[in-house]
Parts: structure tokens; sequence; C-alpha cells
């Protein structure tokens, strides 16, 4: 069983609840991802995506991100199967899930993670029908 621990992104970038959104928008233009986990005091309280940052167009500078970051926040631990992980971003409807274990953040799951290990799973297949 492929578990989040093999898919995620460790070490992601966040932001926290009292910051202004334009320092998440920055954050996001360099890294190039589109959804940030907010942390406060060592715990994800809400995540922030590109959607979000456009709701507050023009007043990126005033706005502070517990003001636009969706609460509460679906989660899985580095243990979650990848199958259950696509069943809740499906489910939900997100493209991103913060990875927590013991209440601490240590990855971030997104469908393009998803992607990338079904094909690993499928060229994998292949291999072994062809041999």
């Amino acid at each position: 069983m492929m578990q989040m621990l093999h898919v995620m992104t460790k070490h992601p970038e966040t932001v926290r609840s009292g910051d202004m959104l334009l320092k998440a928008k920055e954050m996001m233009d360099a890294g190039k991802f589109r959804r940030l986990p907010v942390v406060d005091e060592g715990r994800v309280v809400g995540i922030l995506t590109e959607r979000d940052l456009r709701e507050h167009a023009g007043y990126l500078d005033s706005t502070k991100v517990d003001a636009a970051m969706k609460a509460p926040v679906v989660s899985v631990d580095s243990k979650t199967s990848v199958e259950e992980a696509a069943r809740l971003m499906l489910v939900h409807k997100i493209g991103g899930l913060p990875v927590v274990d013991g209440g601490k953040l240590v990855g971030v799951v997104t469908s393009s993670d998803m992607l990338r290990a079904f094909l690993n799973v499928v060229e994998a297949t292949q291999k072994i029908v062809e041999h």
C-alpha cells in the first residue's frame, strides 16, 4: 500500500494567520505552488489557495491570511493510503491536503503528487506485464 509518506512534499512552506496576503502571494509565486498551509504555534489552522487570493485582489497588502483562509482543514497523516487521500480530495473537491502527524505539519500532498504516484504504478505494472 502506497502511503502519503511516499508521495507528499516534505517540509512545505507555510504562513501564519496574522501574515498579510501579499506575503503569501509572493511566497506562492516564488515557489510556484497553489496552496499554503497556515500554521500558528506549530498547529495547522487553515489552508490558503490561489483562489482565496484572487477573491481578495486589490487588498492583498491590507488583508490578513485569516480573513481569506479555509478552516477547518481536511488533512491526512503520513500513514494514510494514497487511495484514501484521493477519495478525500474528490469528496471535498480540493486539490491538496496537509499531512499532519501528532498535530505537527510534516508535508503536503497535491493532486499533482497523486497523479505522479498513479503514473509510477502504471509504469511499474507495464514493466511487470512486459516481462
